[in-house]
């Protein structure tokens, strides 16, 4: 006899996590969650032990459990912001999620080390059985962004037999073996792992770093969801659209955005041409800042015994030298489609860059909500940006989807209360006599108007 479920979510990562969790809420519908994993959590389950989050714990995971409470670190380059959770945390988190949570609910069923087929049959990884199942309402995509990290990517590049090049996950258990280390990418992962031989005790002359690429980053000061931080981060958010406001180019809103303390780069004297959205401190900028033997000569090639052959050119190789590879691309971009399209749900970015509460937002619609298009008109996807351009291209739809919730009630009142959204619910419970906050507040609702116009000057002016 075949299996039936009114909803078939295939991802048990965050992402899938956020959408169940939010949906039980709102339906006594029964969910099958399938994952090729053997535990939930997704790529959590396979990062680097030194891994953290690089935003504020307080706002991730799933909207009915904590992650973590409103605890400001007191020591190191986060210091006098709210904690960040490491990896450990958070797989542990995704785990007790499923234990506590849904399963408990008796609404859902999870099924690991499971893949659904097109022909509509689960196959189990191990065992090989397939088996049929019936699914009643949809099919829940909640693995469309595939997470690229660095030990299970393909490598893009040579590396010869003779040279020790591993992921960071392996960098605690190897470090001490080596007197030399080079840190190949630029990004978060890269950043983590420079950070991570520096706290230990290596010193900066013992690091080489690979840039291929300098990136703008969001200044972690700015997104602080707690009540002590509201100047701060409200005022930061009106600077931010009177930027978009004022701005003549994509570059022009990078520089206005540093002005204002929006943005960070790590070399002052180099334009950066990419934006993934990492969130920095100054305080772990400047710590990167002390490692003086930065290559920028565009991608590695070719890692022989003697030598890193980069697009550009090429740089000696060092004597017991470790390499750490860091070069994933984490998300990867896939074409937008609608979110809700018959029997088959995509979830997909609708607030950026936090995909667990679209996740949330993408189940309180399909459980509050009728008709697809009256959904759709909801949740414009934003694509994943790569360079200082794409920043303009998701602003739109993103500001778009905030304008379709304000002119809801009932999704403006589920933002309100959303754990996941900490800036809306800071901002509705600001008390009506408070008349500095509501003087920032409409700070930003004024600038947003006039910045959503230029906008479409700015998006007109890009190369297509």
């Amino acid at each position: 006899m075949a299996l039936e479920t009114d909803y078939l979510v295939i991802g048990a990562g965050m992402t899938g996590l956020a959408f169940v969790d939010e949906l039980i809420n709102h339906s006594d519908a029964h969910i099958t969650v399938v994952d090729k994993r053997d535990a939930p959590g997704g790529h959590w389950n396979d990062v680097y032990s030194f891994v953290n989050l690089h935003q504020p714990s307080v706002f991730y995971g799933v909207g009915s459990t904590e992650l973590a409470d409103y605890r400001i670190d007191t020591a190191g380059p986060n210091k006098g912001f709210l904690s960040l959770a490491k990896g450990p945390e958070i797989t542990a988190y995704c785990h007790a999620i499923m234990r506590d949570r849904l399963l408990p609910s008796g609404q859902v069923t999870y099924l690991p080390f499971t893949e659904f087929e097109p022909q509509g049959a689960l196959h189990s990884l191990l065992s090989g059985a397939r088996e049929t199942i019936k699914v009643r309402k949809k099919v829940v995509n909640a693995a469309h962004y595939t997470n690229v990290i660095p030990l299970t990517h393909t490598r893009k590049f040579k590396v010869d037999s003779n040279v020790t090049c591993v992921p960071p996950n392996d960098l605690p258990r190897l470090a001490t073996h080596f007197s030399h280390f080079t840190v190949l990418g630029a990004g978060k992962t890269a950043m983590d792992a420079c950070l991570w031989l520096l706290t230990h005790g290596a010193p900066a002359s013992a690091i080489r770093w690979i840039i291929p690429r300098d990136a703008w980053f969001v200044n972690r000061a700015k997104t602080q969801p707690g009540p002590e931080f509201f100047d701060e981060v409200f005022g930061n958010f009106a600077d931010q659209r009177q930027d978009l406001a004022d701005a003549t180019s994509a570059r022009d809103l990078a520089h206005r955005h540093e002005a204002s303390g929006t943005w960070l780069r790590l070399d002052r004297a180099i334009e950066p041409t990419m934006f993934h959205a990492a969130a920095m401190s100054e305080g772990e900028l400047e710590k990167l800042r002390t490692i003086s033997d930065q290559v920028r000569l565009g991608r590695v090639h070719h890692i022989t015994s003697s030598a890193i052959y980069l697009e550009r050119g090429e740089v000696p190789a060092v004597l017991g030298n470790l390499m750490i590879d860091c070069t994933a691309s984490a998300v990867l971009p896939k074409p937008l489609q609608p979110v809700f399209a018959g029997d088959q749900i995509t979830i997909q970015l609708l607030r950026f860059p936090f995909l667990p509460l679209s996740a949330a937002m993408i189940a309180f619609l399909e459980a509050r909500f009728m008709d697809d298009d009256e959904k759709n008109k909801h949740s414009t996807p934003i694509p994943i940006p790569d360079t200082v351009e794409d920043y303009l291209r998701i602003l739109k739809p993103d500001m778009d989807n905030r304008l379709h919730i304000a002119r809801s009630p009932i999704l403006r009142e589920w933002m309100s209360l959303s754990r996941l959204d900490g800036y809306s619910r800071i901002a509705a419970k600001v008390d009506k006599g408070d008349l500095k906050k509501l003087a920032i507040l409409h700070r930003g609702r004024e600038a947003n108007k006039t910045a959503y116009a230029n906008l479409q000057n700015l998006l007109a002016a890009l190369p297509v």
